[in-house]
């Protein structure tokens, strides 16, 4: 589902017109542009929140800049990914140059990596910053605002009843890919009190549903307490009133908190879902990626899980075309990938990012050819599968959040549904008033890859 250009808060120039204007001049108007992941997101709202607090009208990823000052949240992660968002700066640049705005600024992790380069190649940015000195720019603009509380510091921009909580920036591990610890560093854990204030606080203004989110889930607090303190957390998030579902995204297999499944077992508040991404699992290939998982800790982590939260829906993300991947190595791969029976599944091709241990070490040595059929025929066996499990959900009755009305439908999501990457529910509109952020029993009539269909039977209150 798209994020709401349209939220009253980031629209409705009236209610921030509210706020106290620091400036005896005209009130400025901020465009800013996500790319990329939810931890950005974050960034992105707390940033809205800074420029709004300074008397600014503030627009997020609306379909038409404002014409005063444009903010690009960008990403850096794999090619795909940092070519949009060059894509971006440079649609951006030529409007500035056009005149259709006035001041471009930069941020974010393609930034935090590539600023000088960026700043040489793209003079018409006013500024670059990086991933975490972008509230620097309220300073440089020259606009007084008082630095927001840890716990009220955002302006949502996911509809008003969901929203996604950072618990950790960065992360330790060090898998050959990936670029991103070079850009975030080394985790750091937010501390639990603070975390949970933001949830009560974000509760007390009607958010429901919490998506949980980091770098490595896994190694939540082992920076800040010595230990792993995820499963401390979640379940002191699920007894706070209001919560009434919290998913987890982003875990890592090895050294996996096994007392976080007792506290799903124990709240009905924490969906039985898990995001955890495995790339591979081939001895061979996870060794070559700099993984300490092997097959046999995954396997037995996976079969743990199903077992001691029977019912969840695991979600994983795998990487085909890594260098050196062998046949059979890719054939072992799809073997897994057919037992395994993931409810979600993502996947990607080896992209080579500088300054990785694989770009240093490796030889990019399947062709891009190879790598994109490795990718579609691993997606094909993986959407069968899922229709397969689709399929397993028709005749159940579920709880279900409606997100938007759309045309004819309501269109809502499960538990087992995660916001814009997992299937949703369609409800016809001549069920009723429904009403979005409510929660409604609905039996499930008919299935396809992608979607639910259901009708209501209840509401839940």
């Amino acid at each position: 589902m798209p994020r709401q250009a349209d939220s009253p808060l980031l629209m409705n120039p009236n209610q921030l017109l509210s706020r106290p204007c620091h400036k005896a001049k005209a009130q400025r108007t901020v465009d800013l542009i996500t790319m990329g992941c939810s931890k950005n997101l974050v960034d992105s709202e707390r940033l809205l929140r800074r420029f709004a607090d300074a008397g600014c009208r503030v627009f997020h990823d609306a379909p038409e800049i404002h014409g005063d000052i444009v903010v690009i949240n960008t990403c850096g992660f794999i090619g795909d990914a940092k070519e949009e968002s060059v894509n971006m700066i440079l649609s951006m640049a030529n409007a500035k140059t056009e005149g259709e705005l006035n001041e471009l600024y930069v941020m974010g992790c393609l930034s935090e990596r590539y600023r000088n380069e960026l700043a040489e190649e793209i003079p018409e940015v006013d500024r670059f910053y990086g991933k975490f000195d972008w509230d620097r720019l309220i300073d440089d603009l020259h606009m007084d605002a008082n630095a927001p509380t840890a716990a009220d510091d955002r302006i949502l921009t996911t509809p008003s009843h969901y929203a996604y909580i950072k618990i950790a920036e960065g992360c330790n591990r060090r898998c050959a890919y990936c670029a991103i610890p070079l850009i975030t560093g080394p985790q750091v854990s937010r501390p639990i009190d603070d975390i949970l204030a933001e949830v009560e606080v974000l509760v007390a203004k009607g958010v429901c549903e919490f998506q949980v989110i980091a770098q490595d889930l896994t190694g939540y607090g082992t920076d800040l307490y010595g230990e792993q303190r995820l499963p401390e957390l979640i379940d002191r998030m699920a007894v706070i009133p209001g919560v009434k579902w919290i998913r987890l995204h982003y875990a890592y297999p090895e050294q996996f908190p096994m007392d976080l499944l007792d506290v799903m077992q124990r709240h009905d508040n924490v969906c039985k879902y898990l995001d955890i991404a495995l790339q591979h699992i081939s001895d061979n290939v996870l060794r070559r990626m700099h993984r300490a998982s092997t097959k046999a800790s995954t396997l037995d982590v996976i079969r743990t899980i199903r077992e001691r939260v029977p019912g969840i829906f695991l979600r994983t993300t795998l990487m085909v075309g890594f260098p050196g991947e062998t046949e059979e190595e890719y054939e072992e791969l799809l073997d897994f990938v057919r037992s395994a029976r993931f409810e979600r599944l993502g996947g990607f091709f080896y992209s080579e990012e500088e300054d990785t241990y694989s770009a240093n070490h490796y030889t990019d040595d399947v062709p891009q050819e190879v790598k994109q059929e490795r990718l579609d025929l691993l997606m094909d066996i993986q959407k069968d599968i899922m229709a397969e499990r689709q399929e397993e959900l028709v005749g159940r009755t579920l709880p279900v959040v409606i997100d938007e009305y759309v045309g004819d439908y309501y269109v809502g999501r499960t538990a087992y549904d995660s916001p814009e990457v997992d299937p949703e529910t369609f409800i016809e509109a001549k069920e009723g008033d429904l009403v979005p952020g409510k929660f409604y029993m609905v039996h499930i009539d008919r299935a396809d890859i992608y979607d639910l269909y259901g009708t209501v039977v209840a509401p839940i209150n």
